[in-house]
């Protein structure tokens, strides 16, 4: 069944054991199973059947702990569209047309009420609850037989990151939320927590970094339910939040709201962390060279479309994985709403914005000469958006279907990034861009810098980053020195690895060239003033200076990559907070830069209420919100 209602879900009961163990005798897919629903006035208002197992004071054998997990992991399936969905109709890379449901027009203008379908903060605390219970019952000090690790420790660590990932989720979304770690099994309990601790963004983060902190480090990489066959594409650790990755979250979002230049560096090693321990020591966790590209002719403006060799997939890294239709579960409703289809009459609801198409044909795409002395930029004007970055060519697409009985041609939109019926939440790309936030907001921007247009490797960190930041004391130096992209392990692709005729041995490319061809060549992809400089205050004065030039190429960088995925409102907000005038950056991108239409309805409106920080986020009965 589909997760979101509009009037009737007020909280969500968890499966029965006995339920359960119905569904491992039968082999149902976890989807296929019915949920029990009250209704209240509260979204905290539990009852002692609103937990899994809730009649035992411990969790301690493998049916109830794995079962336990599955269940946590079918409750995240309520939030994965409402994630894409508030993350990206509010801000500024879609439009909604006609055919757009009056809560999406809503969400869009900021005009959320309290019945809206993507407006229900019990589902978060039917995923955050579910998890203290987990937490509190789980037996982590049992052993086996033959050996000394903790039988549950890996469930207990993945739990604990979804807590952390759907606290921040919720923060992010409403400001200001209650802040609760007990399991509510009784109507008192849950009226305590409603009046109780609330938190902010900052105190969110600060709170989760402390509790993920007390977990060991072996459980970076350790995932649970790796016999359990629960559908994803890569194996059971594409279900759950990565613990370094959740921790380099937190710590980036506490940093852009404070601005410690701490706290990013402390970002940036826990990506970095991910990246080295993603595939196991001694392996690599490149970018891939994964792209879209032109190819030079015989002369120079002769240009061909290269193969695709680039997919939104690539490198997942979280997934909530769906059904193929809605009999069978949670069936994602995003393609219906970012692609025509039959269900919805060719209709989409959610397009590119003219902003988007705007910053795509900006870029400018590099083609290197056959030779690899010498390049050109590719024309613009190009039809099938083709100029500029490419990205957008590759996952939006327009074209007609013919109607048999109407005898008419009607006109299709399709967004790739929505085909199937799983939603990505993390991916590799995200990562790598996420570091370079975090590098860069520590006062490391030409290393930022080289993430977005050559790719890192030792070499590439020792002969091109570590020079320009080379201080008497080393400190630098020495904290650039924990990012070892091993040269036996790393290689940067060089202009023949891009055109395809190099050694193959390249994994590493500058996420910039992914789209808009070889960045190291772009005349017109630079950073300013690009010197080292030996005097530390006007080094001080330059990296502050290339700070701000290469924030606004990230943020440009994380829409040409990430459009239409549900992050945008979320990176808009991030990069706000760092502004000296937040509001106003804020009221520039999402309601200047918005379709005509949508911008006569909410412009004057926006404007006025972003120096008003508690619209940016959602409000629901009073209870909670900013």
């Amino acid at each position: 069944m589909n997760t979101i209602h509009k009037n009737s879900m007020c909280k969500h009961v968890f499966l029965t054991a006995r339920k359960w163990l119905f569904a491992i005798l039968t082999s149902l897919p976890l989807g296929g199973l019915g949920w029990a629903l009250t209704s209240c006035d509260d979204f905290f208002e539990q009852e002692t059947n609103d937990v899994l197992f809730a009649d035992k004071e411990h969790l301690n054998n493998a049916v109830d702990t794995a079962w336990s997990v599955s269940g946590i992991l079918y409750k995240l399936q309520g939030l994965a569209d409402r994630t894409v969905i508030l993350g990206e109709v509010r801000g500024d890379l879609v439009d909604l047309t006609q055919a757009a449901s009056s809560d999406l027009r809503d969400v869009a203008n900021f005009n959320i009420g309290d019945d809206n379908a993507y407006n229900y903060p019990s589902d978060y605390y039917a995923v955050i609850n579910n998890c203290n219970y987990y937490i509190e019952h789980v037996d982590t000090a049992l052993r086996s037989t033959t050996s000394v690790e903790p039988i549950f420790m890996a469930e207990y660590a993945a739990v604990k990151s979804i807590r952390a990932w759907t606290y921040l989720q919720l923060a992010l979304n409403y400001g200001r939320v209650p802040l609760f770690t007990e399991p509510l099994l009784s109507r008192e309990a849950a009226e305590a927590a409603e009046k109780g601790t609330t938190a902010g963004i900052e105190d969110i983060c600060t709170f989760f970094i402390n509790d993920l902190a007390t977990l060991p480090e072996r459980y970076n990489t350790y995932y649970p339910l790796s016999n359990v066959g629960l559908g994803a594409p890569g194996g059971s650790r594409q279900l759950f939040f990565p613990l370094s990755l959740m921790r380099g979250e937190l710590y980036l979002w506490r940093a852009s709201v404070t601005g410690s230049v701490n706290d990013y560096r402390q970002a940036a090693l826990q990506y970095f962390k991910f990246i080295s321990e993603r595939n196991g020591t001694n392996t690599a966790y490149p970018t891939s060279l994964f792209r879209r590209l032109w190819t030079a002719g015989t002369t120079a403006f002769d240009f061909s479309y290269g193969s695709n060799i680039m997919s939104y997939s690539d490198n997942p890294i979280t997934v909530i994985v769906g059904a193929a239709s809605k009999v069978n579960g949670f069936y994602s409703e995003l393609r219906d709403l970012f692609s025509s289809t039959s269900k919805n009459d060719y209709k989409v609801s959610i397009e590119p914005s003219q902003r988007m198409f705007d910053l795509s044909a900006a870029q400018d795409y590099c083609l290197p000469s056959r030779n690899g002395t010498s390049f050109t930029f590719a024309p613009k004007g190009l039809t099938d958006y083709q100029s500029g970055d490419l990205r957008l060519s590759h996952v939006y697409s327009e074209s007609e279907v013919y109607d048999s009985y109407t005898e008419e041609r009607i006109r299709t939109k399709h967004i790739g990034k929505h085909e199937n019926t799983d939603v990505t939440l993390y991916r590799g790309i995200t990562v790598y861009l996420h570091l370079a936030e975090a590098l860069n907001g520590a006062g490391y921007p030409r290393m930022a810098y080289l993430i977005l247009s050559k790719g890192l490797s030792n070499k590439v960190i020792k002969e091109e980053a570590m020079p320009y930041y080379m201080t008497d004391d080393r400190a630098d130096s020495l904290f650039l020195a924990q990012f070892n992209f091993d040269d036996g392990i790393y290689e940067v692709a060089t202009v023949f690895d891009f055109a395809g005729s190099g050694s193959g041995r390249a994994n590493q490319l500058g996420v910039h060239s992914r789209g808009a061809g070889y960045t190291p060549m772009n005349t017109n992809y630079v950073l300013p003033n690009d010197t080292i400089e030996p005097d530390p205050q006007k080094r001080a004065q330059l990296v502050a200076e290339q700070q701000v030039v290469v924030d606004s190429l990230l943020l440009n960088e994380e829409a040409l990559e990430l459009a239409f995925e549900g992050t945008r409102y979320y990176d808009l907000m991030r990069f706000a907070f760092r502004q000296d005038n937040p509001a106003a950056f804020m009221a520039h991108h999402i309601t200047a830069r918005r379709g005509e239409e949508l911008r006569q309805e909410v412009q004057a409106e926006l404007k006025t209420n972003f120096t008003d920080r508690s619209t940016w986020f959602l409000k629901w009965n009073g209870k909670i919100g900013y």
